[in-house]
């Protein structure tokens, strides 16, 4: 399959010269009724149909079979992929007595629905709702990257840093979530305060007494991050406030009663204005960012701090420094985004102290060497250039021969620091799309990798028991992994979430080398395996054993937790004897009878 069948958008005449725009030619072409089928047929073939063997690739079309619907779909293949990620292209097909039929995205859903009833027993209500607001949310994503497109600000103001235009570029989510872009509230406050709007406004700020605040903090200074961003009288300290999150809880009795008080004081909306991240609630100024709660759900969670998650991200700062300092020394480019301070209201509310608990994080600025440029990790990998960090633009022009260079470099920043925190410290790194930025010089190349968001970092206990001994049960439960999910954690994020999408995205420009760049991916294993006294986990991961991939569906269908989701096992792409194959053809596992 020929790279050119991809919406690629013209070559910069250098990688990083300016941030851009989404692209003219995905706003033009994209349609969210595609996206959204697109990602539930990830889903599906991943959690249900792969696992029941129920799945085949057959003259340039996956099939797919629901056999409790007694339904057999069918969609068209831009690009196959070894670990089942493949590139879909157009509607998704029902095979009907009269021959093949287009499905619309709302019947593939409710089929969807009606198979996963009837395979569990358990009813869900909310899933069809959910996919519709996924839709709403695509289509309103891709209309805002239209208008931005048709009437640029000539002010150029939120498009000149290459890095917010990854964090706001991403305009689908996460191609193998069932509900990616689902979220509760008004559609003129995601309008308002949404990164694919490219959103820029100031925070609220409330002046509070002292003796009403709680605060912690891991290094002298860190609170100042809050403290500059503007004056409060004597007696006070500063908390700003996400004005969304703000209007959502105004009228709260105890946040009433104490600004009746005057204990707090509204000083309305001040100071530099902020830019939302991917995350929605994560803002950024330029040097700091401030991960605020937001009482909306996003995907399968309500964005707000817990409490445990307050002390915890200051507690998880300090514990971390010395690793942190350990991996960053042993292996020059990587660093770790800290969480040194947090403060919230303290008006005896846990509601108030968890909707207005702000954890301060280390700007980039902090950790990338001169010269180098910040970009999200899930904007490089992203399948369609929606900005000016995808790979499509960052190896424009690139042969094979390049492409390839540049992987062998991506690899080896990323994976050996993951392993060693995990085998050497017992600390089980996120290194997910979302959590990774991808530090690059001038000509796209990788010269750093900062992971950030110590909310889904973990301890293993056995290796933390006195320092977690001396927290609060509360705050060192959630903070442990025991070593079985831990490595499942580890392996899902770094393999199957981050490298096989950072991968597939090389692929589409590039398909014949994607045998020879899991085989580098399995080179740089064996090397930290080496480097490790050869551990069995990574003796197992690298003969080819089944990858676990977080059961977003089913985890969402069963409306769990994330924190509680399950993992299926996927055949790996590692495997020796695939890897020796000349073809880059996709290995399948058909069902026994032809369909």
């Amino acid at each position: 399959m020929s790279s050119a069948s991809l919406p690629v958008s013209p070559p910069l005449s250098s990688p990083l010269s300016a941030a851009v725009p989404p692209s003219t030619a995905l706003a033009g072409r994209a349609d969210a009724d595609h996206v959204v089928a697109h990602t539930l047929l990830n889903c599906l073939l991943r959690e249900v149909s792969g696992p029941e063997h129920q799945t085949a690739v057959s003259d340039g079309h996956l099939l797919l079979r629901l056999p409790r619907c007694g339904v057999l779909l069918r969609v068209a293949l831009r690009r196959a992929s070894l670990i089942g990620a493949h590139r879909f292209a157009g509607s998704v097909s029902e095979q009907r007595p009269e021959g093949w039929a287009e499905l619309s995205w709302q019947t593939l859903a409710e089929y969807i629905h009606r198979e996963l009833h009837l395979r569990t027993g358990v009813r869900n209500e909310e899933f069809l709702t959910q996919v519709a607001s996924s839709h709403e949310g695509v289509s309103a994503a891709l209309a805002a990257a239209r208008r931005q497109t048709a009437t640029p600000d000539p002010s150029g103001a939120g498009r000149a840093d290459a890095y917010m235009d990854s964090e706001q570029s991403l305009l689908f989510g996460h191609r193998f979530h069932p509900t990616p872009k689902a979220r509760t509230g008004a559609l003129a406050d995601w309008g308002r305060y949404a990164p694919e709007t490219r959103a820029r406004f100031p925070l609220r700020h409330l002046a509070v007494r002292e003796e009403f605040l709680r605060q912690e903090t891991a290094t002298p200074g860190a609170l100042a991050a809050l403290d500059r961003q503007g004056t409060v009288p004597d007696g006070y300290r500063l908390l700003p406030a996400h004005p969304w999150q703000y209007a959502m809880l105004r009228d709260h009795p105890a946040l009433v009663a104490a600004i009746d008080r005057g204990d707090v004081l509204d000083l309305g909306p001040r100071g530099a204005d902020f830019e939302p991240t991917a995350s929605v609630r994560t803002l950024y100024d330029g040097r700091d960012f401030l991960k605020f709660s937001l009482n909306v759900r996003i995907t399968n969670c309500l964005r707000k701090n817990a409490e445990y998650e307050l002390t915890g991200a200051v507690a998880l700062t300090r514990l971390l420094e010395p690793v942190a300092a350990d991996l960053a020394a042993r292996f020059p480019g990587t660093d770790l985004l800290r969480e040194p301070a947090y403060r919230t209201l303290d008006l005896g509310s846990r509601e108030l102290a968890e909707g207005f608990g702000v954890i301060v994080r280390e700007g980039l600025d902090a950790r990338l060497a001169p010269g180098v440029t910040g970009l999200l990790a899930a904007a490089v990998a992203d399948e369609y250039p929606t900005g000016g960090a995808q790979l499509a633009r960052l190896l424009a022009g690139a042969g094979p021969a390049e492409a390839l260079a540049w992987w062998d470099a991506y690899l080896g920043l990323l994976v050996p620091p993951v392993l060693a925190a995990y085998f050497d410290h017992g600390v089980v790194l996120e290194p997910h799309l979302q959590n990774v930025v991808l530090g690059v010089d001038a000509d796209g190349a990788p010269r750093q990798v900062l992971f950030r968001d110590l909310e889904g970092t973990k301890l293993l206990p056995e290796q933390h028991a006195t320092a977690l001994a001396a927290l609060a049960e509360d705050v060192a439960r959630p903070m442990t992994y025991d070593r079985e999910r831990g490595w499942d954690r580890v392996v899902y994020c770094l393999l199957v979430n981050h490298l096989a999408e950072m991968l597939a995205a090389l692929a589409d420009r590039h398909p014949r080398l994607e045998p020879e760049l899991w085989r580098a991916v399995r080179g740089v294993l064996a090397g930290c395996a080496a480097a490790h006294g050869n551990p069995p986990l990574l003796r197992a991961l690298i003969a080819g054993v089944p990858l676990p991939a977080k059961a977003n569906l089913l985890t969402r269908w069963e409306r769990k937790a994330d924190r509680d989701a399950g993992y299926v096992r996927i055949a790996s792409p590692l495997v020796p004897d695939l890897l020796s194959a000349t073809s880059g053809a996709a290995r399948t596992e058909p069902w026994s009878t032809t369909p």
